[in-house]
């Protein structure tokens, strides 16, 4: 009985600390890919082995702005009440993502709180000098790979530190 125990145990550590050290994990700005400029900050965690992840701030919003866009519920949205009376600030608009090998996570969903979309989800981590065909990574990049049907389009969020993701934006 003790020998499962201290296996229950050690088992349950060790997927705590295998998500709280997998790269996606952290704090992420997302950037318009048109204008090259921030749109919003993130943090990217993990709950019960499930990927979340909330916006912290968005440049020019006031921190109590509400997700207006939004519809009022989605299948599967992990807060309860209506999600276009929620605020930007905390909401978890990415949510439902679970681990396919670290620093990757699929099957998940993201909602776009500027027209209300949601879309499929993937999550990548992308190392600082790795490269896919047509783009090679300067510094430690996060894939957003949104999908609707057959058609796919990826974001590439760069890496950040919780003051810059809660709003302290760099010049």
């Amino acid at each position: 009985m003790k020998k499962i125990l201290s296996l229950v145990i050690g088992l349950s550590l060790a997927s705590v600390c295998f998500a709280q050290t997998d790269p996606v994990i952290g704090f992420w700005l997302s950037v318009d890919e048109k204008t090259n400029k921030v749109s919003a900050g993130w943090q990217i965690y993990v709950e019960n082995d499930i990927l979340y992840g909330k916006i912290l701030s968005v440049p020019d919003q006031p921190r109590d702005a509400l997700a207006t866009e939004c519809k009022d519920s989605y299948k599967n949205f992990p807060v309860a009440g209506k999600v276009n009376k929620m605020p930007l600030a905390g909401t978890p608009f990415i949510f439902g993502l679970t681990q396919h090998s670290p620093g990757e996570w699929r099957n998940g969903n993201v909602i776009d709180p500027n027209d209300g979309n949601i879309y499929g989800c993937r999550v990548i981590f992308r190392e600082a000098g790795s490269r896919i065909p047509g783009k090679m990574f300067q510094t430690d990049t996060l894939e957003m790979r949104g999908n609707l049907g057959p058609f796919n389009r990826s974001q590439f969020w760069r890496k950040t530190d919780q003051a810059t993701a809660s709003g302290q934006w760099p010049n």
